[in-house]
């Protein structure tokens, strides 16, 4: 009796210890994902191709196998994310699994348009995060 009575405290105390560092593990990892998506705002903003594609995931790698193409694509098709004006973190949702983070980007486009852009974030096997994709909603034109 004895024993289970062990065992059931220790299991109790591991089970703490656990939803102890679960919590600021998931802070930590929105505060890594927010800060691997401003360095690649900031290198875009520095036109720095190689530091922008360097914060790109595989799977973008793969699609855009050089800086050049891969920033040119940025160019053409993120203008928000290529030369925002003001941009602001909203919600970020870490993935059940623990392999992904989504971020929101409240952004103001070049031409003063709002957009909100939905990062997709992948978890790379030395703990890491990298953009693996960014989804781009015009934010509704206010009523007048």
């Amino acid at each position: 009796m004895a024993s289970r009575t062990h065992l059931i405290s220790f299991m109790a105390v591991i089970l703490a210890a656990l939803s102890f560092t679960l919590f600021p593990a998931r802070a930590n990892d929105a505060a890594a994902g927010r800060l691997v998506i401003e360095r690649q705002i900031e290198a875009f903003l520095a036109d720095d191709m190689s530091t922008a594609y360097s914060f790109a995931a595989p799977n973008i790698k793969k699609m855009y196998p050089d800086e050049n193409r891969f920033f040119d694509m940025v160019r053409r098709g993120y203008a928000p994310v290529y030369r925002p004006g003001n941009y602001a973190f909203g919600r970020s949702r870490i993935a059940p699994d623990g392999s992904g983070l989504f971020q929101e980007v409240l952004i103001q486009g070049p031409n003063g348009r709002d957009w909100t852009a939905l990062y997709s974030l992948e978890r790379q096997p030395d703990g890491s995060f990298k953009i693996n994709g960014v989804q781009m909603i015009k934010a509704a034109a206010p009523q007048t």
